[in-house]
């Protein structure tokens, strides 16, 4: 398989085109032929014009590669190496959606021919691969696993925004169906990723490895967050006790915050489901999740009363909201945790305006039904920064006051960006 890749006499194909897999896609086009697909269209062609999508990668990192873009199943058929990076949602009841991944092993199935390899990307559940995907395989192709054709996981570890840990620069896990497909998988990622791979024992195991990742960061946020629950209650500032409590080697280094995107607010819960179905109920990595989906309702109510105390009443209140995205950086969107705050502050009635200087209007009204403006509007009661953009690092005290209403001048500062920065606001943080 390697050699003839090599050789460009198979090709790779990379199914889903998103923030996972189009690094994945550019990054093997610089060695191998590749085709990369999508089921979305407009996708696609923002992609042959070198755009991306999650405004993640700059049109230079389209040179020099070998790969065709399309949205055409029948182009798949020319590939035998395939690799899947859809995404792997939850639904409203925080139960795993398989759609995406169920779709494309249908896609990939009707392509499938004898000795093709399939390498499953996706964050799921231990079992998924084999138990989930894999007869989806069999079903669409006529060929029997492992005989006729070989499938492997290994876990994307892509962290959106982050420039230094990418793709090739990340030890890479690999899994296999057997002996063979795990050297075979180890071999060919090997050629775009410096430190090499590490080869899990079994598919089932690069599963669970992959998903306790995001958990464990997971509850070590809750674990912060419910500090900050407590030190509020006492009158102390959560940043400056982690500030002292930094100071020693092992201390680890989490801060509070609200805990969105689509790993770390979303994978815990693909373990939990594993876990019901199997007869125990996971009750610590559930307790994490409770704290961490109710802080957005924590810093809105705590929002509101810091107006009451001003005598402003919530109803009456301006809010500016500053940043949209899940996490600092970054363009996207999904499962922002910013919105349930929004949602929550409109419950209390309160005009509410949201900026981000790198979300899309369109996508966030799309995604959760709430406008966006271009820019602050007047002055206001009270400004949440919510998430830590560049564009934000260097405001100062008197940006703040021009936009604030000085009878009550408050601002939430959630990351704690501004501590000891602003002696004239009414400064509260996680």
């Amino acid at each position: 398989m390697l050699n003839k890749l090599h050789a460009k006499e198979n090709s790779i194909a990379v199914i889903g085109l998103g923030y996972v897999g189009l690094p994945i896609a550019l990054e093997f086009a610089r060695k191998f032929r590749v085709i990369g697909f999508d089921i979305k269209p407009e996708r696609v062609e923002m992609l042959k014009n070198k755009q991306d999508p999650s405004f993640e990668l700059e049109p230079e990192a389209f040179d020099g590669t070998d790969i065709t873009f399309t949205a055409n199943i029948e182009d798949l058929r020319e590939a035998h190496f395939y690799i899947v990076a859809v995404p792997t949602p939850i639904d409203v009841h925080n139960q795993p959606d398989l759609r995406p991944l169920i779709g494309a092993s249908h896609t990939v199935g009707k392509v499938l021919k004898q000795g093709d390899y399939v390498v499953y990307e996706s964050t799921v559940y231990p079992g998924c691969t084999e138990e989930d995907c894999v007869p989806i395989l069999e079903a669409e192709s006529g060929l029997k696993f492992i005989t006729d054709f070989k499938v492997g996981y290994s876990p994307e570890r892509i962290n959106p925004g982050d420039k230094e840990h990418t793709i090739t620069n990340i030890l890479k896990i690999v899994s296999g169906c057997d002996a063979e497909s795990l050297e075979v998988v180890s071999d060919v990622y090997s050629t775009i990723v410096i430190p090499g791979t590490h080869k899990a024992s079994s598919i089932k195991v690069a599963e669970a490895a992959k998903i306790i990742e995001n958990t464990q960061r997971d509850l070590n946020i809750a674990l912060m967050n419910e500090l900050s629950l407590i030190f509020h209650r006492m009158n102390i500032n959560t940043f400056d006790v982690l500030e002292a409590a930094g100071t020693k080697w092992n201390f680890l280094k989490f801060f509070p915050g609200m805990v969105g995107g689509h790993c770390i607010g979303v994978d815990p819960y693909y373990l939990t489901y594993k876990s019901n179905t199997l007869g125990y109920h996971a009750q610590i990595i559930l307790a994490g999740r409770n704290t961490n989906d109710n802080m957005a309702a924590w810093v809105a109510g705590e929002t509101i009363k810091l107006l009451s105390a001003k005598d402003k009443a919530a109803h009456q209140s301006r809010i500016l909201v500053m940043g949209a995205t899940f996490k600092e950086n970054v363009a996207d969107v999904r499962n922002s945790k910013v919105a349930d705050l929004v949602k929550t502050l409109n419950e209390f009635r309160s005009t509410v305006h949201v900026v981000d200087p790198h979300a899309s209007k369109e996508e966030f009204l799309h995604e959760y039904g709430i406008p966006m403006v271009d820019g602050p509007q007047g002055k206001y009661d009270a400004v949440i920064v919510t998430v830590p953009h560049r564009e934000y690092l260097n405001l100062t005290q008197e940006d703040f006051k021009a936009l604030l209403n000085e009878d009550t001048n408050i601002l939430v500062d959630l990351k704690g960006i501004y501590r000891n920065k602003v002696d004239e606001l009414t400064h509260w943080t996680l």
